[in-house]
């Protein structure tokens, strides 16, 4: 932590200094990066029921589309085929949403991913236990070791909430492929596509967000004194 800068604090009006480590956010970053490939395989274990999660929502998401997308053209062929395939369409239905079934597995799959993250990063931080009492002996701030948490979930959120969203899509639209034939594909307009995979982005990002802000709040509150005891 060499590159950080040393703050006068003068606001006590003691005349002390106080030392303050403040460094630039990609050295953060370089940080984040680095511990993320030294507990590669852990972190490709939680990364990986996060890509599980997002995959069914995109899946969803993603089958909708077609199915909204064979209706819009208005064809009666089309429509008996998605009431075949099991869509529960009325009269005179133009469009298609999830189903509360769908809607409540989603939610209990997404439950199930923030329980696993949570439980990796709690994992994480008892293994860190003296790294993280060493950067707060030279001098790092709570607010600094809670950017380290959130920039290793942010980075690995997105990666796995961007495979999910992908491998997602693809199985959906190949299942449509091979159940419809190519007018399920070239029906589907690709600004719903890329919306859908959007939102299980985000989504798989918050997800990663939310479920390590408790282990970062754990983090940060350590004492170093006692982190410092830890026999590892």
């Amino acid at each position: 932590m060499s590159n950080g800068s040393v703050l006068p604090d003068t606001a006590s009006g003691s005349g002390q200094v106080h030392r303050q480590v403040v460094l630039p956010f990609f050295k953060a970053l370089e940080i984040s990066l680095k511990s993320i490939r030294v507990r590669f395989f852990r972190s490709l274990i939680t990364t990986m029921s996060l890509v599980l999660a997002v995959s069914f929502l995109s899946f969803v998401n993603v089958s909708n589309d077609v199915a909204n997308g064979m209706l819009a053209t208005g064809d009666p062929d089309l429509r008996a085929a998605l009431i075949r395939s099991g869509y529960d369409l009325e009269p005179g239905q133009n469009s298609v949403d999830s189903s509360a079934k769908q809607r409540w597995i989603v939610i209990l799959s997404l439950l199930v991913c923030i329980v696993g993250i949570v439980n990796a990063q709690l994992m994480a931080v008892t293994e860190r236990f003296r790294e993280i009492g060493t950067m707060k002996c030279l001098g790092a701030l709570d607010r600094f070791v809670l950017r380290l948490f959130f920039l290793e979930a942010g980075i690995q959120g997105f990666v796995g909430a961007c495979a999910g969203a992908l491998f997602g899509a693809i199985f959906s639209l190949s299942n449509a492929w091979l159940r419809f034939g190519t007018v399920a594909i070239t029906s589907t307009s690709p600004a719903h596509l890329l919306i859908s995979a959007a939102i299980a982005t985000g989504v798989g990002v918050l997800l990663s967000l939310l479920g390590v802000f408790y282990p970062a709040l754990v983090a940060a509150r350590m004492q170093p004194v006692e982190a410092m005891r830890v026999e590892q």
